[in-house]
């Protein structure tokens, strides 16, 4: 991933430098900085409307995103000498952790229902639509058709990876829009890596029912206990072998799991691009959601077609 734009006052958006490529693509990663929410922090642009933060806040910080996506596309316009629009619908779903993936189509989006929809993947071929997911920890995954000129969103945490939602957004993209793998590009956006995503034994236990590969998506720690190492005595315990032993730390890394399910549903390994930003590391510019005890805001990763 390219770096964060330079502008301090404006929300700071992160860009695929393939997706950056195509000129009838437009897409985009928020971070945390350059909003109006003041929750979580200082000038937060908090992109969920999350019970600590106020509804005024979010639609003023939703406006200021769509409006710093509008300047760079307008921009990246001029460059093409292109006129551009920002006549966007902004798309989302409900999100439930789950493989659910929903195809927006014009029909769709004139159906008396309207669009209350739940699920963890979005796909379109039609303009005009800028399609989101919201995420502060879990990893948000864009796909783009460069033949059909269709695109997808996926929001995938270790649940929604385990039961392979973007492999099946690959799928479903075949089956909607006739994509096929080789043209695809994948960009992973900024999420919790595996340095510092902790789990249980249940997490590796359902990865292990899933996916030949589980075992090289975790990393083990031993705990070290100075105390314990110079005073082994203290800790004799009645059971074979007679000490007690620390739990071991396990660690998930969630963007090999879903860069494997890219490359397994025939996306080419250079055609997949992965940004290493951590949330859990970097709270100055990106919300974490286990960094921050669950008190945070929401990111929002967009991609769409230019009308």
């Amino acid at each position: 991933m390219p770096s964060v734009t330079a502008n301090r006052t404006k929300p700071k958006i992160l860009y695929a430098k393939q997706l950056s490529q195509l000129s009838w693509l437009a897409h985009g990663f928020s971070s945390r900085p350059g909003g109006f929410s003041r929750v979580y922090g200082k000038s937060d642009l908090n992109l969920g409307f999350t019970k600590d933060d106020s509804k005024t806040a979010v639609q003023r910080n939703r406006a200021a995103f769509l409006r710093a996506l509008g300047e760079a596309r307008e921009a990246s316009a001029r460059a093409r000498h292109t006129p551009d629009t920002r006549s966007w619908k902004l798309i989302s779903v409900c999100q439930v952790h789950s493989d659910v993936i929903q195809h927006i189509d014009s029909e769709r989006l004139l159906s008396p229902q309207g669009l209350s929809l739940a699920g963890d993947g979005l796909i379109t071929a039609t303009p005009g639509l800028l399609l989101a997911v919201q995420t502060a920890d879990c990893f948000p995954i864009i796909l783009a058709d460069l033949r059909r000129r269709a695109v997808g969103v996926f929001h995938a945490g270790w649940r929604g990876t385990v039961v392979r939602i973007v492999e099946k957004g690959v799928g479903e993209m075949h089956r909607c829009f006739g994509s096929r793998p080789h043209d695809l590009r994948a960009a992973i956006g900024p999420g919790i890596q595996g340095c510092c995503y902790e789990v249980g034994e249940e997490v590796r236990t359902k990865f292990e029912s899933q996916f030949a590969y589980a075992a090289k998506l975790f990393r083990e720690l031993k705990e070290s206990d100075p105390v314990r190492e110079k005073y082994p005595l203290l800790f004799l315990t009645a059971r074979a072998p007679g000490h007690s032993h620390l739990p071991k730390r396990l660690f998930l890394d969630l963007v090999e799991a879903n860069r494997q399910q890219l490359r397994a549903a025939g996306v080419a390994a250079k055609n997949i691009e992965v940004s290493r930003l951590c949330t859990s590391c970097r709270p100055d510019l990106l919300f974490s959601y286990r960094a921050e005890k669950g008190r945070t805001g929401r990111m929002m990763s967009v991609v769409g077609i230019r009308p």
